[in-house]
This record gives structure tokens, sequence and C-alpha cells, in this order.
């Protein structure tokens, strides 16, 4: 066969994936805790690929994995491949057609799935990526959109509407009204910030520490200029200016 008639090609590939670090095997714990951190307007068809570290799993084999892809997924969390220091895992990575990573020999950059009744831990307390790239957004961002800025920073110039996701590596800056749900520092940034010039959003998440804004704000930052960050592994709001 020519080359010329080869129908692929080998070549190397640097994959950046983050991990999803399970704690739970209870399918209802686990979605109710993605109900609370995602809600249930992610579009599932904009999936990103994630690796799914099963290492706080005492027993992987007895996880429904079926259901807890499916749950993740439906957040728009494509498990590809699973990861735990027992090599044992790798049969159970091929009998669901996953790839298998050793939790020994892998670097950890992860996005934590906590209990539901517990907040999410700064996700990954390694040394935080330098944001390179700022994606600008001019447009209003509607009801079940998600835009990610991958690798930098998140600038919107129009309203974020409830329902929409924002997600950023680097910070996130909304000059327009807030709404929806803003994650910055995605990938374990915790000097990662979110700036928002009409804050009325229904979640906000730095590194992994997340907030459901439920109840009314502070009259100092409802509906006008905030800041938010990590101050010792808690999220701070305050008014811009102070």
């Amino acid at each position: 066969m020519s080359p010329a008639a080869n129908p692929f090609d080998i070549k190397s590939a640097s994959l950046d994936l983050l991990a999803v670090l399970l704690r739970s095997g209870d399918c209802a714990q686990l979605e109710a805790a993605l109900e609370a951190r995602f809600g249930n307007q992610i579009d599932a068809s904009q999936s990103e690929a994630f690796l799914l570290d099963l290492d706080a799993i005492d027993n992987p084999a007895s996880l429904d994995l079926d259901q807890i892809r499916a749950l993740f997924l439906a957040k728009g969390i494509r498990i590809i491949a699973l990861r735990h220091r027992d090599m044992a895992v790798a049969e159970l990575a091929r009998l669901y057609g996953l790839a298998y990573v050793n939790a020994s020999a892998s670097p950890r950059s992860e996005l934590a799935a906590p209990p539901a009744s517990q907040p999410a831990p700064v996700a990954a307390p390694a040394a935080a990526p330098v944001a390179a790239n700022t994606l600008i957004v001019d447009r209003p961002v509607r009801a079940g959109q998600q835009i990610y800025a991958k690798g930098g920073d998140l600038v919107v110039l129009a309203t974020v509407n409830v329902g929409a996701e924002l997600i950023a590596d680097g910070s996130i800056h909304v000059y327009a009204p807030m709404r929806g749900r803003a994650l910055a520092g995605a990938r374990g940034n915790t000097q990662a910030r979110i700036f928002v010039q009409g804050m009325e959003a229904e979640l906000v998440s730095i590194a992994g520490v997340y907030r459901t804004i439920e109840q009314a704000l502070p009259d100092s930052i409802q509906g006008k200029p905030t800041q938010i960050y990590l101050e010792n592994e808690r999220l701070v709001m305050t008014a811009l200016g102070e």
C-alpha cells in the first residue's frame, strides 16, 4: 500500500483533561449535588470530555457506572476515562469502553463532585495555571447557553440571563447584569475572580468552591458592581470599590 493510500496515521497528542473526583457512589446523592451545582439548563449536546477519578472509592466495581455517566452527561460532562491507583480498575474501564489512568502516575486537575449537603472544596490546591487568553462575548447569553473560556479569562459585554452558564479557567468579567451561573478558575486557579456590573447571579464558583444564591443578597451588592474571590478557602463577595 502506498503512503497516499494509507487510511490513517498515528501522531502524538497532548490532551488536557479535567478530572471529576467522585466521593460517593450514591446516585441519588450525586444527582442532587449535580443539580445544586449546575441546575437543569445544561446543553448536553455541548459536552466536554472528563476523566472520572475513582481513587476515593473503596470498591469501584460496585459502582453503577452506566447511571453515573448518564448523570454527568446530562450536565455536559462526558466521561471518557477512569483513574484509580488499583490496576484492577483497568479491566473495569475496558468493560465500559473507557480508557484507564493510574492515579499514582497522573497529575490532578479536579472538579470535585461533593455530597449534596456539603460545599465543594478548592478543586486543585496545586499551582494554578496561568490564564493566557481572553474570550470576549458581546451578545446576551441566553438561558441554556454555556460559554467556556478555556485557558484564559472570559469577558461578557451583555446581559447573562437566568439559566445561562459562564465557565472560565481564569477570571470572569461581566459588564452587564449577571443573572445566570459563573464558574471561574475551572481548572483550579484559586487566584481567579468574578467581576460583575449587576450582581443577580444564581450561582458563583471559584476553583470548585461555590455558592448558590437562593436568598436576597445584601443591599450593598444586590444588583450592583461586585467582585467575588477566594479568601481562606471561602467565597467572599464585596462591592467593587470597597
